[in-house]
Formats: structure tokens, C-alpha cells, sequence
């Protein structure tokens, strides 16, 4: 097992390093990172948008219930959701959905086209496949959750306030006092840092997926369940491992 493990991490670092390496040609590979940033960012807003949404709001409405009929004032609801949606739950949540619908479509796309031998055939004629395949879309990657993350920062406090001030809650001005309340730059940082943690090992991993899959549907089938589950763990792992060195 721990043979097996080590095997895969060996591989994975080889084909990063070979991602790395200089273009052959720039245009090329700028075109396929703009291709990437659309497909990634674009196509993944609206479940982004949606999901911070609902995030937002059943924080909002949970810690409604918890606070009533304690001491604690009412505007904090505002500053509770303000503060885990830009710690936690921007940054991870939706880097876990991104790692299910990106990643697995990833792993799909560089999978069919090692099975049938596209990658052959361009590795033929010179071209560096891993860095074509896999660079633009770890850069892209790179370059756009960022921003996703923060409008689902931005679309989760909106939520927020959706959900407890149209209810009678609390008032508006409540709630953007709890928003605006004890607020730490510093926090905002830590969110892109997670953002740009959890883009490249989500991108990096189901590339890899994908890059050495074998074998038949079957075989592709279980590169993208496993892009998907690896990913989610190493993000999560990851957001442990943050938390302990940077808070």
C-alpha cells in the first residue's frame, strides 16, 4: 500500500516537472489557458453563485436559532456569517463542488485522450503533452477560483442578509452592522491563500487522473470518481493544514 502510494507520488512530481517546463509555443498555449479560464470560471458560476447562496442563508438562519434568547446581540448573525463565509466556507465548499465538476471533466478529457492515443501522437511530433495538457489548465485554474471564491464570499453574506432580514430576523441595519463589525484584512488574505492552495491541487490531481489512466470505460470511469474523492481529501487536508500554520 505504502509501495503503491509513494509510486503514484513519484509520478505525479515527475509530471508536474514536466509541466513546468518553457512552451513550445506561447500562442498556443495561451489560447488553450483562455479556453480553460472561460470553461472553468464562466462555466462554473451560476452552481457557484447558487450554492453560496443557500450557504449564506441557512448559516444565517442556524445561528438565528442558536442565539435566541441568549445575551448575545443580535447584529453578530451578520458578523458570524461575514466571518465563516470568508474563512471556511467560501474557499472550501466551493473548491469541493469545483473538484466534482471540474476535476472530474479533467480527468475525463485528458483520460479519452490517452486511451485513444491523441497523447501518443502529439508525445510523436515533439510536443511536451504535459505541459499542453496540464499547465494551462493548473494556471487557469490558478487565475480564476480565486475570483469564484470571492464572489461566493461576497454572495454567501448576501444570502445572509436574504435570509434574516425579509423574515423579520432582524433589521437591515442590524445585519450590516454585524457585517461590518470586527472586521480582520487579514482574513480575506487566508481566503486566497485556500483559494490558490485548493485550485492546484484540484487541477494537479485530476490531470494526473487522467494523464496515466488505462484500460477501458471502466478504467476512465474510476480515474474521474477517484480524481474527484483524492481531490476532496487533499483540500480538505490541506484547509487543516492551513488553519494550523497561518491562524
Amino acid at each position: 500500500m505504502i509501495s503503491k502510494l509513494l509510486s503514484h507520488f513519484g509520478r505525479y512530481l515527475i509530471m508536474m516537472g514536466t509541466a513546468v517546463a518553457r512552451p513550445e509555443k506561447s500562442a498556443m498555449y495561451y489560447k488553450e489557458t483562455m479556453r480553460q479560464m472561460n470553461d472553468i470560471g464562466v462555466g462554473s458560476l451560476i452552481i457557484v453563485i447558487i450554492i453560496s447562496l443557500f450557504i449564506g442563508a441557512v448559516t444565517a438562519i442556524q445561528f438565528a436559532y442558536q442565539l435566541d434568547g441568549t445575551l448575545v446581540p443580535i447584529y453578530y448573525i451578520g458578523y458570524i456569517v461575514r466571518d465563516s463565509a470568508i474563512i471556511e466556507l467560501a474557499p472550501t465548499i466551493t473548491c469541493l463542488v469545483l473538484a466534482g465538476k471540474v476535476g472530474s471533466n479533467m480527468a475525463a478529457e485528458i483520460g479519452g485522450m490517452r486511451q485513444k492515443e491523441h497523447i501518443d501522437a502529439m508525445e510523436i511530433m515533439g510536443v511536451n503533452t504535459a505541459a499542453y495538457l496540464v499547465m494551462p489548465k493548473v494556471v487557469a485554474a490558478i487565475a480564476v477560483i480565486p475570483l469564484l471564491v470571492a464572489i461566493a464570499a461576497f454572495i454567501s453574506i448576501v444570502g445572509g442578509y436574504v435570509a434574516a432580514v425579509p423574515t423579520g430576523l432582524m433589521s437591515a441595519e442590524e445585519y450590516i452592522q454585524g457585517a461590518r463589525s470586527f472586521f480582520e484584512p487579514y482574513n480575506v488574505f487566508l481566503m486566497f491563500i485556500k483559494a490558490v492552495v485548493f485550485a492546484y491541487l484540484l487541477t494537479s490531481i485530476s490531470c494526473y487522473q487522467g494523464y496515466f489512466v488505462k484500460g477501458g470505460s471502466i478504467e476512465l470511469g474510476k480515474a474521474s470518481t477517484n480524481a474527484v474523492v483524492i481531490s476532496d481529501i487533499m483540500i480538505l487536508l490541506a484547509d487543516y493544514l492551513i488553519a494550523v500554520i497561518l491562524t
